[in-house]
């Protein structure tokens, strides 16, 4: 016998023992389409389920894909095709799209996982510069003359929409319902906006990297991420006392999954978000999350807001992009009213 044929057959040998003892090789490959700003947050999420997932299947090699743009983007082109797996949203009626048009998911997705499918939540927060110069402190502020404001475009952005609707509910809440007064400070405070970008994150780079801008509204998850980053001498951080729950829907794309055969996968990564472990990386990027325990040990780095919902004050959010966001709607109305 010859030394190559013995090494071959050796080594045939050798992976037959490691199957036996490992069970066949596989590769699983997840893909998460996820929204403009959560880059961050899963490079940091992710590991921690590929070490559950490979001890819990240890002949199995797991790779997670991220996809990252605005929301509604990320959707359209699920709609058009996108094979993600996973989605892990800033706004519901961004993964409800899905069943609306597509039925590529199921009609009950919100009853399938704890807290309607939203392992935590956020609410908006002003990004000003150090010292504050321009005095920024509620909402209502930011519709004085001569200040500057850089957030996403409400028509591509789930950060914008929920950035138009706090400012919008709130100020309702402060003229007392009155929907003229409300309109009239809508007008001066989308007339306010230096740049609309396409999502958060290119929001961020204007403010920031740019220079453009007095007040980036953004999650307060991110803009205090950005503080943090930036040096805290260089970004104050506020947080009005009016403000908007903003839920964070995730969901399995169930025409996808089945189609990749990643059902398991899918949904065991889902679960791991709402996990203490997950929780606490979570918390830690300035997301609010709904263990008590962990928010009381967080106290200091969240500050108190009464949050309203978008279905308690716009009815629903079929509602509210039907009557604000729409070609003709409340936003184009507001727009085209301050260019005149």
């Amino acid at each position: 016998m010859t030394f190559t044929l013995f090494f071959s057959r050796a080594m045939r040998g050798c992976v037959t023992v490691a199957m036996l003892v490992c069970g066949p090789v596989h590769a699983t490959a997840l893909l998460n389409s996820s929204y403009d700003v959560a880059r961050e947050l899963f490079a940091a999420l992710n590991p921690g389920f590929i070490a559950q997932w490979k001890q819990a299947h240890p002949g199995d090699t797991l790779t997670i894909r991220q996809s990252h743009a605005g929301s509604s983007r990320q959707a359209l082109a699920i709609l058009q095709g996108f094979p993600a797996d996973v989605v892990t949203y800033n706004q519901v009626t961004d993964v409800q799209i899905f069943h609306d048009r597509g039925q590529l998911i199921a009609a009950d997705w919100r009853a399938r996982l704890p807290n309607q499918s939203s392992p935590y939540y956020s609410t908006m927060a002003f990004l000003v510069r150090k010292g504050n110069p321009k005095g920024i402190y509620e909402w209502r502020d930011l519709a004085r003359e001569g200040v500057r404001l850089v957030f996403p475009n409400p028509k591509t952005s789930g950060n914008g929409r929920y950035t138009y609707l706090a400012a919008w509910g709130a100020m309702e809440e402060a003229f007392y319902g009155n929907r003229d007064e409300t309109r009239a400070w809508m007008q001066k405070f989308l007339a306010n906006v230096e740049v609309f970008d396409t999502g958060g994150r290119g929001a961020t780079t204007t403010f920031v990297e740019r220079g453009q801008g007095d007040v980036l509204i953004s999650f307060e998850s991110e803009v205090n991420t950005l503080r943090d980053h930036a040096g805290s001498g260089n970004f104050e951080v506020i947080v009005p006392s009016t403000n908007i729950l903003a839920e964070f829907p995730v969901a399995w794309v169930d025409k996808n999954v089945e189609k990749n055969g990643t059902t398991q996968v899918a949904k065991a990564y889902l679960n791991y978000l709402y996990s203490h472990d997950a929780q606490q990386i979570i918390a830690g990027f300035y997301y609010r999350v709904n263990d008590a325990q962990l928010m009381h040990e967080k106290k200091n780095q969240f500050p108190l807001t009464r949050l309203f919902r978008v279905e308690d004050r716009f009815g629903s959010w079929p509602s509210a992009m039907v009557e604000h966001f729409d070609r003709g709607g409340e936003l184009d109305q507001l727009l085209s009213a301050g260019r005149r």
